[in-house]
This record gives C-alpha cells, sequence and structure tokens, in this order.
C-alpha cells in the first residue's frame, strides 16, 4: 500500500503509473501479437473477424467498469481518511457484484452474439469467423477479466499498482505461447485465439485470487469462504453514485465504436482488417496517458480525502507535462514509420495486402496527430473523476461521441470514404477536451468529496 498525500507530486505520480503503464504495454503487445499472428497466419478476413468483436466486448464491460471505478475512488478517499472498515466493505462488495453481474452478462451475450453481428453489417465472409471467436471469449473471459478488473481497481485505491502487473505479465506471456501454439502449431485459426486468451485470463484471475488472500493485508483480503463476504446495499448504491456515470460515459464509448464499426463494414473486408489493425496500434500510443490519467484519478482520491487540494492542482500540471511528452514522441514514431508497422500485420499474399497498408497508413497518420488533444482529454478527466465527480464528463462524452463523432462519421464517409471516418475521430476528441478543460476550471468537482469518509 502506498499513501499518495505525501512528498512530491510528479514524482508519485509517474512512479505509481509505471507499472500500470508495463502492465498495459504488455496487454497492448499481447494484442498487437495476436493481430499480427492472426492476420499473418490466417488471414485478412480472420483478421477483420478478430477486431469486429472488440467493440462489443468493450461495450460489455463498459458500464460494470464505471461501477469499478465509482468503488476504486470511494476505496481510495476512504484509505486517504484512513477508514480502514470501509475500505474492506467496499472491496467485498465491489467483487461480489463483479461475479454476478459478468456471469449474468456472459450469458445474454452468447445468446445473442450472431444476430448482434449481422446488425452492425458484418460482411458475410467474415461473419462465422467472427461469431466463433465472439462466443468462445464471451464464456471464457468475462468472469475472470471483470474480477481482475475488480481487484487491479481495489489495489489501486490503496496505493498498490505493481501487485497486478505481475500477473497481468504472466497472463499476456501464457497468452502469446498459447497463441503460437494453438494457431500456428494445432491450425485451429480464430478458434485458437479465442481459447488462448480464454486460458489465459482465468489462470491469471485464479493466481492473483490467491496472492491475495495470502499474502495482502485483511483490509483488501476477498476470502474464499463465501460466508465471510460482506456486501453492503448502501456502499453499493454510493459506489453507483459515483461509478455510473462513468459506466455510462464508457458505455457509450462502447456503443459509439461500434456504431463506427457499422459505418466501417459496409466498406469491405479491407477497410475492416486495417481498422482493426491500425486500431491496435492506435490503442498503444494512447496508453501512456490513459494510465497516467488512471493514477492521477488515485492521487487526487487520496488527497480529496485528506483535504489536500494544493497538492491535487501540482499532481494535474506534473501529469499534463508528462503525458504531453510521452504522446509527441510516440506520435512522431507512428508518423514517420506508420507503413512500416502495418506491414506486420498482413499476409504478403493477401489479395487485399496493398489495399489494407494504404487505409492502415492513412488512418494511423491522421488520427494520431491529434494525440495531445486525446492526452490532454483524459488527463483533465482524471482529476474529475478521482473526485467521484463523473456526471458532467459523461454528458460531455455523450456530446462530443455521440452528436459529433458519429453523424460526423456518417456524413464525411458518404462524402469522402473511409478517410472521412478517420476524420470524426480527432473532432470528438477536440469537443471532449474543452469541455473537460472548462468543468475543470469551474471548480464544481471539488463538491464531491465523500462525506462519509471521514465517518
Amino acid at each position: 500500500m502506498n499513501d499518495l498525500t505525501q512528498g512530491k507530486e510528479g514524482r508519485q505520480i509517474i512512479l505509481f503509473a509505471i507499472p500500470m503503464l508495463i502492465g498495459n504495454i504488455f496487454q497492448q503487445l499481447y494484442n498487437i501479437v495476436d493481430s499480427i499472428v492472426v492476420g499473418k497466419f490466417v488471414g485478412s478476413v480472420a483478421l477483420a473477424a478478430v477486431g469486429a468483436s472488440f467493440p462489443i466486448l468493450f461495450t460489455l464491460s463498459a458500464l460494470v467498469a464505471g461501477i469499478t471505478i465509482g468503488g476504486s475512488v470511494l476505496i481510495s478517499q476512504y484509505f486517504g481518511a484512513k477508514n480502514y472498515h470501509k475500505v474492506k466493505i467496499t472491496s467485498d462488495t465491489l467483487q461480489i457484484f463483479l461475479m454476478i453481474s459478468s456471469l449474468l452478462l456472459s450469458v445474454v451475450f452468447f445468446i445473442f452474439s450472431r444476430p448482434l453481428f449481422r446488425m452492425l453489417a458484418i460482411p458475410e465472409e467474415v461473419l462465422p469467423d467472427a461469431v466463433r471467436y465472439f462466443d468462445i471469449v464471451i464464456i471464457s473471459t468475462t468472469l475472470p477479466s471483470f474480477m481482475l478488473f475488480g481487484i487491479s481497481a481495489i489495489m489501486r485505491g490503496v496505493g498498490n499498482s505493481l501487485t497486478p502487473i505481475y500477473f497481468t505479465v504472466g497472463s499476456i506471456i501464457m497468452n502469446t505461447i498459447l497463441d503460437i501454439v494453438f494457431v500456428l502449431g494445432f491450425g485451429w485459426g480464430v478458434e485458437g485465439a479465442a481459447w488462448a486468451t480464454g486460458i489465459s485470463s482465468v489462470a491469471a484471475w485464479l493466481a492473483l485470487w490467491y496472492h491475495l488472500n495470502k499474502n495482502e493485508e485483511n483490509i483488501i483480503r476477498f476470502n474464499l469462504n463465501y460466508k465471510k463476504w460482506e456486501f453492503d446495499w448502501e456502499n453499493f448504491k454510493l459506489s453507483l453514485r459515483i461509478g455510473l456515470p462513468s459506466g455510462v460515459q464508457q458505455t457509450l464509448v462502447g456503443l459509439g465504436s461500434m456504431a463506427l464499426l457499422s459505418i466501417v463494414s459496409p466498406f469491405g473486408v479491407a477497410t475492416l482488417a486495417a481498422y482493426t489493425a491500425a486500431g491496435r496500434v492506435d490503442m498503444f500510443v494512447s496508453m501512456p496517458a490513459m494510465n497516467l490519467a488512471a493514477a492521477l484519478s488515485s492521487f487526487v482520491g487520496q488527497n480529496l480525502g485528506a483535504g489536500r487540494f494544493d497538492r491535487i492542482r501540482n499532481g494535474l500540471w506534473a501529469t499534463l507535462k508528462y503525458s504531453t511528452a510521452i504522446c509527441v514522441a510516440l506520435s512522431l514514431v507512428v508518423v514517420f514509420f506508420g507503413e512500416d508497422i502495418m506491414h506486420l500485420f498482413v499476409e504478403a499474399n493477401s489479395p487485399h495486402y496493398n489495399e489494407i497498408i494504404r487505409i492502415g497508413k492513412e488512418y494511423l497518420l491522421i488520427v494520431t496527430s491529434f494525440y495531445i488533444v486525446f492526452s490532454t482529454m483524459f488527463v483533465v478527466n482524471g482529476v474529475t473523476r478521482g473526485a467521484g465527480a463523473t456526471f458532467v464528463p459523461m454528458l460531455i462524452t455523450t456530446l462530443s461521441l455521440w452528436i459529433i463523432r458519429i453523424p460526423l462519421a456518417w456524413v464525411l464517409s458518404d462524402m469522402f470514404g473511409e478517410r472521412g471516418i478517420w476524420w470524426s475521430i480527432p473532432a470528438g476528441w477536440l469537443i471532449g477536451c474543452v469541455g473537460a478543460i472548462l468543468y475543470y476550471n469551474s471548480g464544481l468537482w471539488k463538491k464531491h468529496r465523500v462525506k462519509t469518509a471521514l465517518s
């Protein structure tokens, strides 16, 4: 555990973010390797099928992830206020909720997977692989992924961002090895990639849960004996009040990705495959800003619980400097080497080879040029999210995504083809960034400190 209410703000945030960043680098490297293996050795149709599943899987977890954010905010504020009994109750309540909700959602999405893909206008040649991949992943990974989300959020709330990384890295290494064995060795195609993901997710969750109960302090243990679990409805409602707007926000983002997918899909297999491959690189470059924002949220939560507003302001400026420098460096790499990066994902004798390379390079050039805007938006939202002020950011996301980005993608795609879709992405970021800055400067987020943290 780590007390973030003392010490140099910038140093604490960067040191807290580094373990999460390392874990997510490995996670994104896995996603990239997974796409390379599928694209190179199964084909562009299979790559498009895997990419078609991602927005649905993201949407599935988004609403529940919002509740996780609410629990993490509560835990960080309770921990900052030294209220350890509330930390334990919040931890148990969060994990019980995640366990039940993950089981229910996995069954529902498994039943309706094929109609969902048809609604998204997935090309007929991609549909069978997409359904096979999605069905395996949804059944095998929903429970362990949700639980890993929860445990990681709890540990971040008490200042420990390092321990979950060990298990995440182990899972990713296992996943990559199984990918190669199942896809290249056994020739299982997209089903092999799906089973590799499922097996490694289950192994990571069980290992981290075992470690948590054997080695962590009692205030965040989740006992294997269900009779000792504590579910507190008042605590859950408070988590819901804080986390539901973020959950709705993330769900809107997920639904927005699905809406974009439905706009991309009619352009064919090459565009969908390029969108998948470039999207993997896109996530990799945007990752530092997202992790710094998550670290800042935990930092804000603890310091808000301790009443240290001066540290919050200093922490924000330090985080903005770090995220801007990193994003500029990564953006330059992608701009200059985007075409070379795209070659990694495409089978040399694919009939769509040249088209996929061209479209993917174009996507990266347009989107990557605006990562400073994305980075600023995420970091500023990290402050308000750490304070528990999540409703206004939800409204800002709704505006930038559903009133700007999606309609603009639809209109511009009709005028300029797939290039118009790519330009809609930074347009949405720009509106979201302006809204986030205006809300932060208003100071209204400061009123969302959890009053019960001191009781």
